[in-house]
Order: C-alpha cells, then structure tokens, then sequence
C-alpha cells in the first residue's frame, strides 16, 4: 500500500464519519483511528513474505531434582494474567495439563500465550510480573502427579 492509497483510504472513511478501520492481508496489515484529533496511523506493518501460521509457543519442561521446570521459549517480558484486570493463569497449588496457557511472554510488542508441554500441580512461580526474562529462563516448577 502505497502513500496515495493510504490519503485516499483516509478521505473515504471521514467522509462516511467512520472512527476506526482495520485490514489485514497477507502483505499489509493496518489499522486506523479518528478522532477530537484527526486521523491517525496506529498500526502499520508490510509483510515481504508470509510464513505459515506457528503453533502457540510452549514452555519446555527439564527434570531436575526437586521437580520439573518450565522454561521460557525465547526473551521477553513476562506476565502471570492476559489483562492487568484479569486474574493470573496459574497460581501455587493450580493443577496444570499439558498445553494448558501458563503465562504470557510479550517479546517485540507481541503477547505469546506460553503453554505448558507437561501435566501437575504449581509448586512455585520463579519469575516476578512484569519482568525481563531470558531464553530457557526457569519460570515455574511443576511437581508431577
């Protein structure tokens, strides 16, 4: 999509008195407000190439002494609930199957639903909302049963 486009998208959907618009294809994806303020741009991204849909990432989980732990999949920021407002996915104690949605990692201002690759109960929560985490980070142990 082009500049041009774009201004002419802009006029068509003032005209109709149109307050947000959002379009997805697979080369652009764009998303459009108005308001007291005017027309703005808040999401713009062009695809070069389109990769096939990827499953939701899972956390890995290793044995070790004491437990299993879950790991992150990659760095991010981690969070215990999808919404500041929303209870947390887990807590200490939660019984927990495999694929069930542990937590949310946002890395590069996209929130992944991180699922468990195992089944038990919560023993601890080793990651603190709303901080940093590393690539094979441990973020909760798991004991069996």
């Amino acid at each position: 999509m082009d500049l041009k486009q774009l201004r002419t998208l802009l006029r068509v959907l003032e005209k109709r008195n149109v307050t947000e618009f959002e379009f997805e294809d697979e080369h652009v994806r764009i998303r459009l407000a108005r308001g007291a303020g005017g027309a703005r741009v808040v999401a713009y991204e062009e695809r070069a190439e389109v990769a096939p849909a990827a499953p939701p990432p899972r956390a890995v989980a290793s044995e070790a002494e004491g437990g299993t732990y879950v790991t992150s999949p990659f760095v991010g920021t981690f969070y215990r609930s999808p919404s500041p407002e929303a209870p947390p996915f887990v807590e200490v104690g939660s019984h927990i199957r495999e694929g069930q949605a542990l937590c949310i990692i946002e890395a590069m201002k996209l929130m992944n639903e991180i699922e468990s690759d195992c089944g038990g109960i919560i023993d601890e929560i080793l990651v603190e909302n709303g901080k940093p985490v590393e690539f094979g980070q441990r973020l909760f142990r798991v004991k069996r049963g």
